[in-house]
């Protein structure tokens, strides 16, 4: 028999009793009664045979809750836990935002640099656009995704930084003069990561691994800039289908924007930083926490890379994440010294919602109950409202909040739903006789009565701000002569070609890369799309009333030209 050391027999038995005692420890910080509340939030993301889940709660600098729910692989039946790795799509700008004033910290840029001192690329659009705007979404740039989508492109395409680089170049306008709005843009953080490589002469992935991650001991993060690299105990992203579920592919290969592969405790150590500065200093700190500004002095509820607002009462900074099925959310509330991350491999998962039913339990006694004077009745009355079929058919129709974002509300027998474009359909929760919660995006929509007749304006209430959406007024569609838009149309700026041709008496939008889709009559001369990245097509006609050309229109991308061919 072989001769084993008593004294490192001791040692390992110390070892094991150690690692059992932290264990222990652990799993008695929660309450048996604490994680069935949560068990019970998570209930219908459970099933090993489903995507799940997987989330962690931190108070006082510390983990204190951290588990993992349902499935990360279909295939193979493995469980999501803690550990697992997830994308975790636009939760990562804020590693971007933090990158940028790092070096700034360091003299290397200044959040009011010219984009184009750095990356000259970009084109002289004789207005200046400047890191902050870039990490504040008001620069006025066009976005990259809808863009791409524009071109032909799809999200499951191999989509690299260089592809992005260049479709930024060719472009020859702004949705809006820089700092004069807020408009949400992915685009400015894929180049706020090229400033940060090429400064640092590092790989936006190797700046953070060195300069974050390795310090913060996140050891199972990375930004994710090779689509074909393997990463260990990673989720698959998944879809709902009639017949089960079916894989969301994800090939993206660039990053700064999206991209952050990570777990939940891994997050958590991300979120503890900001309480407990480890990298960076207060300065970096407060720079990040405090709202953007826009030209006319006004606040947005953004901050640089982030979201600063009110939960029930209580400051919150937020950001959520959705890309292809995946689903993340990072909520901090300073002043409590709290914080949960919640990630998911369902594109069916809220995060959200589901992150804040955690804080209604952790924080229930700081969360402060009453209703602001501007706030409208308490939700539990909205049960008693019962709105006149008859009132409700005057809301249904198109609303323009902005050229090319329509607001479509429809009836669905006594409830109201609501898609913009681009967006899923939503519905309207009763607030009052015209007042509706929009839950998925923490919004409020205000119908402005007509006498009884069809409402003309809808108000809507977010973040802070009421923005109106007249009513698109109905069109005699019979008047038109669609072959008048028929023809070949072609963007320099896309580098693409669109065919329009009139089927079985609709105009027909064909691409050779899309699935064909139709262009319907709203006013004169302009059209709506039924694909989400053609919300309006306005057409131009030349001095002898033909059409030369067309301007395409959709939430994020504004008035992009294309010419008629023939």
């Amino acid at each position: 028999m072989k001769y084993i050391n008593p004294f490192r027999l001791l040692s390992i038995l110390i070892v094991f009793s150690l690692l059992y005692s932290v264990n222990l420890v652990a799993q008695t910080k929660v309450s048996p009664e604490l994680e069935t509340k949560i068990d019970a939030i998570f209930k219908n993301f459970s099933d090993i045979n489903k995507p799940g889940a997987s989330i962690a709660v931190v108070k006082n600098q510390n983990i204190v809750f951290k588990k993992g729910y349902g499935s990360a692989n279909l295939e193979y039946d493995i469980p999501n836990s803690s550990s697992t790795v997830f994308h975790i799509a636009s939760v990562s700008k804020q590693f971007t935002v933090f990158s940028i004033l790092l070096l700034e910290k360091q003299g290397k840029l200044s959040l009011d640099d010219d984009i184009r001192t750095h990356i000259p690329e970009v084109p002289d659009f004789g207005k200046t656009i400047t890191l902050r705007h870039l990490a504040s979404h008001t620069s006025g740039l066009r976005d990259q995704w809808n863009l791409l989508s524009m071109a032909g492109w799809r999200m499951d395409d191999v989509i690299t930084k260089e592809h992005i680089l260049k479709l930024v170049s060719r472009q020859k306008e702004l949705n809006f003069n820089p700092g004069d709005e807020y408009a949400y843009c992915n685009t400015g953080f894929t180049l706020l990561a090229e400033v940060v490589s090429r400064i640092s002469d590092m790989s936006f992935a190797e700046f953070t691994k060195a300069n974050i991650f390795e310090p913060l001991k996140m050891k199972n993060t990375l930004f994710y800039d090779d689509h074909e690299k393997i990463v260990k105990n990673r989720s698959y992203s998944y879809k709902s289908s009639p017949n089960g579920y079916k894989k969301s592919v994800l090939n993206y290969a660039n990053v700064g924007a999206t991209s952050l592969f990570t777990t939940v405790e891994d997050l958590s150590l991300w979120a503890i930083n900001f309480s407990n500065i480890k990298v960076g200093d207060s300065t970096i700190i407060n720079k990040m926490n405090t709202p953007a500004i826009l030209n006319d002095g006004k606040t947005f509820g953004g901050a640089l890379g982030q979201f600063v607002g009110d939960y029930k009462g209580l400051k919150e900074i937020q950001h959520g994440g959705a890309d292809a099925g995946y689903r993340s959310y990072l909520t901090r509330f300073p002043d409590e010294d709290f914080a949960v991350v919640v990630f998911s491999n369902s594109a069916e998962f809220n995060p959200g919602r589901i992150a804040h039913q955690v804080v209604d339990i952790y924080l229930k006694d700081k969360i402060k109950t009453e209703v602001k004077p501007e706030e409208v009745k308490e939700e539990s009355t909205s049960e008693e409202i019962v709105l006149d079929k008859k009132v409700i058919a005057t809301y249904v129709g198109k609303f323009e909040l902005q050229p090319g974002f329509i607001i479509t509300v429809t009836q669905d027998n006594d409830v109201l739903k609501a898609q913009a474009t681009g967006q899923p359909m939503v519905t309207l929760k009763t607030l009052s006789h015209t007042e509706f919660k929009v839950e998925e995006v923490d919004a409020k929509v205000e119908f402005v009565p007509n006498e009884g007749d069809k409402v003309k304006l809808l108000k809507l209430h977010q973040g802070g701000h009421i923005m109106e959406a007249p009513r698109v007024e109905a069109f005699d569609t019979s008047s038109v002569n669609l072959s008048e838009f028929s023809g070949e149309f072609y963007s320099e700026e896309l580098f693409t070609t669109y065919h329009f041709t009139v089927v079985n008496d609709s105009l027909v939008a064909k691409h050779s890369r899309l699935n064909d889709f139709n262009l319907n009559p709203i006013k004169d001369d302009m059209f709506s799309g039924e694909a989400w990245f053609f919300g309006q097509i306005e057409f131009i006609r030349d001095e002898n009333n033909k059409i030369s050309g067309c301007k395409i229109s959709n939430g994020r991308v504004r008035n992009l030209y294309f010419e008629k061919l023939n």
